[in-house]
């Protein structure tokens, strides 16, 4: 099947540190600063979850970054499922991972909207929806003007949304030396349980989502071979540092019932401890710490979409890229899909509907995560050289990882998974085959 001529597809577009910025920007979202209200009511438990999840996803970071180094492909995660797990394989993967995208896209519109109302009070007046909206549509905008652009805008809001993580751990070390009995008056005291660990595992995943972020765009990336599993890995050991310091520190802090009714928690936590004001300004840096990540997840949605419709899996259309390289088609498409999704799973209820969708996201993404893993451990069963026993650990713990979080993820979240998943199936044969016909 031919794919459409483009005006302009530079490659080498995005350097170490906007594909650094990628990872750490797509992964420090909004889900670290929403997800310690839908945490709240599994307890201590979250925190065990927050451990195991930060590890399995550091295996996963280095699955990325063994075949970014070793087995580099211009089609990024794609590409390696296509050599090693077959066609059919590779598309039923990606396509869950494409949908995960654009769901994620509505997730963080959702969740900026929350803090969004309350660095601007006033627009509290704006159905949140309409607002939701509006962020989608700006950062598509943003991609259409092309891959540098969108990674430009990258390392700024990446840069300035480390701040307010730089706050929280300031403010909780200076709790711990003047006060250290503050951490203690508000433990959880529910029991530590499997079944529920498992459910906090799923559930924050969505915050550590992102991680393959560099190897996406692999074709836009200058020396892929060296920049990618740098930028991987660098960019996973940052967040997870960060998010261990300071993911426990509102559940310490706020009392559990309170903090579950939260729509902006870290903000609730600034105004607790020093009074009604500071909550503010951090919630402006949250703001912009969630529609850095929406400007990220736009910019690998549009590069994916282009990917998967270069190797036929999806209508021709979404190659079309326009002057500045951007793909255009691809971008405007899965906007309007995410447009849907964002109206048709909000609620009055803020929270519940974050918690929803980034549970849905998970279980989207985690296929990715773990074909990718398989793929390695396959590498390194067929001796594919150069291969080592480093590829059959690093694969068999992400491989073990995704299994287990998808567990997690409940009866609900995993019937809209599943859902969006088998509505892969039909455009698979479709396009199967158009590309007989056109051959």
């Amino acid at each position: 099947m031919s794919t459409p001529s483009s005006p302009a597809s530079p490659r080498g577009e995005l350097g170490f540190w906007m594909c650094t910025a990628l990872v750490i920007g797509n992964t420090i979202g909004m889900g670290i600063f929403l997800l310690p209200a839908g945490l709240a009511p599994l307890g201590l438990n979250a925190v065990i979850g927050w451990i195991i999840t930060v590890f399995g996803c550091l295996a996963v970071a280095q699955v990325f970054a063994r075949f970014a180094r070793r087995f580099p492909d211009p089609d990024g995660p794609y590409g390696y499922l296509k050599t090693h797990l077959g066609e059919v394989a590779a598309f039923s993967i990606t396509w869950c991972y494409w949908i995960s995208l654009w769901v994620t896209n509505a997730t963080l519109a959702t969740g900026v909207v929350g803090y969004l109302t309350a660095v601007v009070p006033g627009l509290g007046a704006v159905p949140h929806w309409v607002l939701a909206l509006a962020l989608l549509w700006i950062f598509v905008g943003v991609n259409l003007l092309g891959a540098k652009a969108g990674g430009e805008v990258q390392v700024l809001t990446t840069a300035l949304k480390l701040l307010p993580m730089l706050v929280v751990v300031a403010l909780s070390a200076w709790v711990l030396f003047t006060d250290p009995v503050a951490y203690t008056r508000s433990v959880p005291p529910n029991p530590i349980q499997l079944s529920t660990i498992m459910i906090a595992c799923t559930t924050v995943l969505f915050a550590m989502l992102g991680i393959e972020s560099a190897a996406v765009p692999t074709g836009r990336v200058r020396d892929p071979e060296r920049t990618v599993p740098r930028a991987t890995i660098v960019g996973t050991l940052i967040v997870a540092v960060i998010y261990i310091v300071v993911s426990t520190v509102p559940m310490l802090l706020i009392p559990q019932d309170q903090l579950a009714q939260s729509g902006a928690p870290f903000v609730l936590l600034l105004d607790r401890l020093l009074g009604a004001g500071p909550g503010r300004w951090l919630a402006l840096f949250v703001v912009i710490s969630g529609i850095g990540a929406l400007n990220g997840w736009t910019l690998l949605t549009g590069e994916l979409s282009r990917t998967m419709a270069k190797n036929g899996v999806l209508p021709s259309a979404l190659a079309r890229s326009n002057g500045r390289g951007a793909p255009s088609v691809a971008l405007v498409i899965t906007g309007v899909l995410a447009s849907i999704m964002t109206v048709m799973n909000y609620a009055p209820q803020l929270v519940k509907t974050f918690v929803l969708l980034t549970t849905i996201v998970s279980l989207a993404a985690l296929p990715l995560y773990l074909g990718c893993s398989l793929a390695l451990v396959l590498v390194w069963w067929r001796r594919v050289r150069p291969a080592s026993r480093d590829l059959v650990i690093y694969g068999g713990l992400g491989a073990a990882y995704s299994v287990f979080a998808f567990f997690g993820g409940g009866w609900l979240a995993t019937g809209w998974a599943l859902g969006l998943a088998a509505a892969g199936i039909p455009v698979y044969f479709l396009m199967k085959g158009l590309k007989s016909r056109s051959a």
